[in-house]
């Protein structure tokens, strides 16, 4: 085990996280808010960060198994040292609920313990949302550009972080696709929050609302997440929600006028047509509420959005639904959008596999000597991805049960607790019942709050980093 690399890439970790505090300080500022409890977390980050980095590892090169290390040890820091702005300034004082927040920010979740986002200063609900943008697309994704290594070091390290069951260059180098992922993911950023400074939003209030959709986190900095916003800038949120769960390499054939090969991306396909279906479907189920269909239509498709992008904003409480609609968004809630995107849940891909894997066991018992290939893209997919996946899904329902059966001690009902458990590991946010959009997390024990922050970063790191570093074995010889 390469530590003295790991210890090297924590420390960058907690560096670029104290750099990406100081926009916060500046909010601060301008509201005339104390801004000492920022400036102290910024100081013991660099302290930190610099005692790690000042000396250079000889090695820089590990193996697969040392990159999902790194990255779960990175994003257990990151969230430690992310909290203590929260807790210097005595806005979320107890650590447990400091530290919730903080990896719910961070894994994009959206879940919070906060009963009034309004009274807390902006300058942390800045710091807050901002934690939505950097995990969003990935610290380390970024640090690839930055930190030489050797070998097959930075694909490692890109393969633990980024989401899906494979992940490949979309350019010669790994260092050159993370550049590119990141022009994309900041572009998307600067559009939109241009769109929603059009139609006069205050700059906070824009800025905040889009790192929370390009990271498909969904903190809101009000109190009734996005209900107070108005229809054009509701429609904006939806279609950067939408537009944010798309695999990013769509994007990259499409400005590189791959047309054709982003035409191709069988998955982003099946996600519009599944974002497209249960939209109909919801709009159908909930039209004798609203005032016409469109408004209706207009409503549905921002909850289809949030919910199977994970990003988790909402303009109504969607937990009074009829049954029908919130059985629909549920089932979203797990699957989440598309591999290689800021969303969470197991995957559109994962699903399309899946099917296709069924519909090949089906044609088999009708034809046993039949021969079927499975393939996505019009490519055959390797043994080792399918196998993957199937050992995922089962990581993720073990895992689920688990999580299911040690917060329910607390003695809340089922679709509380099947609901906040799914809207953690998928990383979504609201859930349903007692932890609905009009609810919060807070009346969870301390212990539960700890098993639905595993849950978060599970789910954020695609489950196998974080079991990893949490295995005795890992640790035995470094």
């Amino acid at each position: 085990m390469n530590i003295r690399l790991i210890l090297y890439i924590t420390g960058w970790i907690l560096n670029i996280e104290a750099v990406f505090m100081v926009p916060s300080v500046v909010v601060s500022l301008i509201y005339k808010e104390d801004c000492l409890p920022i400036v102290f977390a910024i100081l013991i980050c660099a302290v930190c960060g610099i005692a790690l980095v000042i000396k250079k590892p000889e090695n820089r090169q590990f193996s697969i198994k040392e990159g999902y290390v790194a990255v779960a040890m990175a994003w257990l820091v990151m969230s430690a040292a992310g909290m203590l702005p929260f807790m210097f300034a005595g806005a979320i004082p107890n650590p447990f609920n400091a530290f919730f927040e903080t990896v719910s920010g961070f894994t994009t979740t959206g879940a919070s313990i906060l009963h009034s986002v309004e009274s807390v200063p902006k300058g942390l609900i800045f710091w807050r949302s901002m934690t939505h943008w950097i995990g969003g697309m990935g610290i380390l994704v970024f640090l690839i550009s930055v930190i030489p290594m050797v070998g097959g070091s930075k694909m490692n390290l890109m393969k633990a972080e980024s989401s899906g069951p494979s992940v490949s260059r979309i350019m010669p180098t790994a260092k050159e696709s993370a550049r590119m992922l990141y022009k994309i993911y900041i572009g998307m950023t600067v559009i939109m929050v241009v769109l929603l400074l059009a139609d006069r939003m205050p700059l906070f209030d824009a800025l905040t609302i889009t790192f929370g959709t390009a990271g498909t986190g969904g903190f809101g900095v009000l109190n009734d997440s996005c209900a107070s916003y108005t229809t054009y800038q509701q429609v904006v949120v939806t279609v950067f929600m939408i537009l944010f769960a798309v695999n990013f390499n769509v994007y990259f054939f499409a400005l590189t006028r791959k047309f054709k090969d982003a035409f191709s991306v069988e998955e982003a396909r099946w996600y519009l047509l599944i974002v497209a279906g249960a939209t109909g479907l919801i709009a159908f189920d909930i039209r004798g509420d609203h005032s016409s269909i469109w408004q209706a239509i207009q409503q549905a498709a921002f909850q289809v959005a949030s919910i199977i992008s994970t990003t988790g904003y909402s303009t109504t409480d969607f937990n009074q639904w009829p049954a029908v609609s919130c059985t629909v968004l549920v089932f979203l809630m797990i699957l989440g959008g598309c591999s290689g995107s800021t969303s969470g849940g197991l995957k559109v891909c994962r699903l399309v596999v899946q099917v296709k894997q069924l519909a090949r066991e089906l044609l088999f018992y009708l034809y046993p000597g039949s021969v079927r290939q499975i393939r996505l893209d019009g490519k055959k997919l390797d043994t080792s991805i399918i196998r993957s996946i199937n050992v995922f899904a089962g990581a993720y329902a073990m895992i689920f049960a688990v999580s299911l059966l040690l917060i329910s001690f607390d003695g809340f009902d089922f679709t509380t607790n099947f609901t906040a458990v799914a809207a953690t590991l998928s990383n979504i946010g609201p859930g349903l019942g007692k932890v609905g959009p009009a609810s919060n997390f807070d009346l969870y024990s301390d212990f539960s709050k700890m098993v639905l922050s595993f849950d978060m970063l599970a789910g954020r790191l695609e489950i196998f980093p974080i079991l990893l570093f949490f295995t005795p074995k890992t640790w035995k010889k470094f």
